[in-house]
């Protein structure tokens, strides 16, 4: 058979964690000891409460029929924990499961834009923030973000007629992969930029509840006006390692919620009742492990960063998410090829910046996935390895 595929799936390229994982298992063959700082799953269980929920709810033959539509208390759960959390009053029009922010990224922009519109995506950014309005058919225009503006956009560098053509901009703060926080300014700035422009705003809060040095992880709909121009995507997976239970909401403002649900409704029959039940228990339980597993990340942080300006790679700390955003050291210039060379000298796999966007060339993503002994044994690792003294 010679099957002809659609342009959009050629154009979709082998996902670089793939690639990395091959990379390890050739050398896991070699005997070597693999150290893997690439990918974001948490090394840490989920709430004791949280477990318990899903286990009694898998146990009523009831909860395996389809869901169709999200459970009262799973609503009321997030509008008491959005208002507890970050002062945020919801609607009840104005909340929506997903199957984790990812598919909520990747089928979003069906509801906002039709084939050759206009979106604004950052770059570097995470992949499927340009993926899922490229399968739509849309145009991605991207902003850049650089350090020297701790990796905000300026918004006065993006072409006016560009703006007043976007149907839609992504956001996405604590930031994956570049670790920044944003402050009251940028986010007073982004709405009032929104609403010159008939923008609507996504704003992806994956990492609020995982944020360092005394800063306070904020939600965007905390700001006045941001109801107007956008929703927020917030992520169960990281703050209570439900990584694998795929729950997210989207929030915000309810013409958004309504289009984006109508669409959602002709993909799926709702989210497994046991996992709503593990939600509300999330949202409603102790949060104490929240903020206990954010001093842990803190203490993974401090350790990789410091440890590694110790031996003359000059690393910043991150300031928010479960990674940390690395200048490549000095002498290296491709980001691929350096975390090819690391992986094969010193077993440690990073992901290369490149794989964010051109503008992540230079640099590579670690992610804290692993205790301060660990990260002190990789680091040794590099130290031995002599990769530093090119």
């Amino acid at each position: 058979m010679n099957f002809i595929f659609s342009k959009r799936a050629e154009a979709i390229e082998e996902g670089i964690f793939a690639a990395l994982a091959h990379k390890k298992n050739e050398l896991a063959e070699k005997g070597m000891e693999v150290y893997n700082f690439s990918i974001g799953t948490p090394d840490f269980q989920p709430p004791k409460h949280v477990v318990d929920a899903m286990v009694e709810a898998c146990k009523d033959p009831e909860n395996y029929k389809y869901a169709i539509t999200d459970r009262p208390e799973l609503i009321k759960a997030m509008q008491d924990f959005y208002q507890t959390r970050f002062g945020v009053s919801l609607e009840a029009d104005e909340i929506m499961t997903l199957y984790g922010s990812q598919e909520g990224m990747a089928h979003v922009a069906v509801a906002l834009c039709d084939p050759g519109d206009i979106m604004l995506a950052p770059n570097p950014g995470y992949p499927v923030f340009s993926l899922g309005p490229q399968l739509a058919g849309a145009k991605i225009e991207t902003y850049p973000l650089y350090a020297e503006n701790n990796f905000l956009p300026r918004f006065e560098d993006i072409p006016a007629e560009t703006a007043r053509a976007a149907k839609f901009m992504i956001v996405s703060y604590p930031s994956n992969p570049v670790c920044s926080v944003a402050d009251d300014a940028f986010y007073e700035e982004l709405i009032a930029f929104a609403k010159k422009y008939n923008i609507i705003i996504l704003h992806d809060n994956a990492y609020s509840d995982i944020i360092y040095d005394g800063r306070e992880g904020k939600s965007f709909l905390s700001y006045p006006g941001a109801k107007e121009v956008g929703i927020e995507f917030y992520s169960l997976s990281k703050s209570y390692n439900m990584t694998g239970m795929r729950m997210s909401f989207a929030v915000g403002n309810r013409e958004i919620i309504r289009e984006f649900s109508k669409v959602r409704s002709q993909i799926d029959y709702g989210i497994f009742l046991p996992i709503q039940m593990a939600a509300v228990a999330a949202l409603t339980g102790p949060q104490d492990s929240v903020k206990e597993q954010c001093a842990e990340y803190e203490r993974r942080n401090k350790a990789l960063c410091g440890g590694l300006r110790s031996i003359g790679w000059n690393v910043p700390d991150s300031q928010g998410t479960m990674f940390v955003w690395a200048p490549l050291p000095e002498g290296y210039t491709d980001s691929a090829a350096f975390t090819m060379e690391l992986m094969e000298k010193t077993g440690m796999i990073v992901t290369p910046g490149s794989a964010f966007g051109d503008l992540g060339e230079g640099y590579v993503r670690m992610a804290l996935v692993h205790p301060v002994p660990v990260i002190e044994k990789a680091i040794a690792r590099v130290q031995e390895s002599g990769i530093l003294k090119k």
